[in-house]
């Protein structure tokens, strides 16, 4: 791992518990700042209501956290929305945003329009299929946009086990290991930190989303993370423990149709730098939960190939006799 990532993770590495919610309604007041929480969803009824309940009532009535808490249903043919409104969010028909602009099908879409109905200085993103969702996951990722100036977007880390709590961790995030995180080591080494570099909880300051270009697909999540260490640097970027994520998980086929989108957001960033298609750095840093959280593990990659058969003389030798 590069010096620099190692300081980056003891510098703009948290808890969740390392702020607490007198510190950071404190910090919102004192510099006046406004936060939305955006949950784009997809045929989500079962889980978004029990989302919405947490945030509505321990972050807007109990404390005064969130601003805004918004719902943008990219085309549910189930109760999404009318479960999400009665739980007590604001409720957006993505197709509704920016008509003139016919809507693409994704993620990134539906997170790239929310811009438009939000008017939160922080802009905090949560998936819409979480389970035993805890307010943690909101107050972890704002924390640091309230506390820390320098900070410009903060992704939550946790740990994913692939059936219930409690089962194997580590084992659901299979595109992220597979696929991201190779990519990041490879050709963004100084990413290379980031526990759940594709997570859907993460937030950042608006005035840094409103510039950055967003994938409309699953390769959002990471576009929006290599764009944001192009423009405004590593230190600005920071990540938040809040403890074990449960969620829906996806069959091979859907993996890997996010694969494939991801391998293509990032040779589109490959494509315009000056890095080429060319490895950076072989090493692959990976991520065990120890005594004192998220501690990493570097390997090196094999990068090493031999020539065709043809050309060793030992083997055309002994073709002639």
């Amino acid at each position: 791992m590069l010096e620099e990532v190692e300081r980056w993770l003891t510098r703009r590495s948290w808890s969740v518990a390392d702020r607490t919610p007198d510190r950071l309604l404190a910090a919102k007041a004192a510099r006046g700042t406004t936060v939305s929480v955006v949950l784009p969803a997809l045929d989500e009824e079962e889980t978004v209501g029990g989302i919405v309940s947490v945030i509505r009532r321990e972050l807007m009535e109990k404390a005064q956290l969130v601003d805004e808490l918004v719902v943008i249903d990219s085309g549910s043919s189930d109760a999404t929305a009318k479960v999400a409104a009665e739980a007590g969010a604001r409720v957006v028909r993505r197709d509704d945003i920016l008509p003139r602009l016919p809507a693409l099908p994704g993620k990134g879409e539906v997170l790239w329009r929310s811009l438009l109905v939000t008017g939160g200085d922080v802009v905090c993103f949560v998936d819409a299929d979480l389970r035993e969702f805890s307010a943690d996951f909101v107050t972890g990722i704002v924390g640091p946009l309230l506390t820390e100036p320098d900070v410009q977007l903060v992704k939550a880390m946790y740990d994913r086990p692939l059936g219930a709590r409690g089962a194997a961790v580590g084992q659901g995030g299979r595109v992220t290991e597979l696929v991201a995180r190779p990519l990041l080591n490879l050709h963004w080494p100084r990413l290379a930190g980031f526990v759940q570099p594709l997570g859907g909880e993460y937030a950042a300051r608006r005035t840094l989303l409103e510039r950055l270009p967003f994938p409309v697909g699953y390769g959002v999540e990471l576009g929006l993370l290599v764009d944001a260490l192009h423009s405004v640097g590593l230190d600005a970027l920071g990540q938040v423990d809040v403890g074990t994520r449960l969620h829906r998980h996806q069959d091979d086929r859907a993996l890997g149709r996010m694969a494939a989108a991801i391998y293509r957001t990032a040779q589109l960033r490959l494509s315009r730098s000056q890095l080429g298609a060319h490895l950076v750095r072989p090493e692959l840093t990976q991520f065990e939960r120890g005594e004192n959280g998220f501690e990493p593990r570097t390997y090196d990659v094999d990068t090493e190939e031999r020539p065709p058969m043809r050309e060793i003389a030992e083997y055309t030798a002994g073709r002639a006799a």
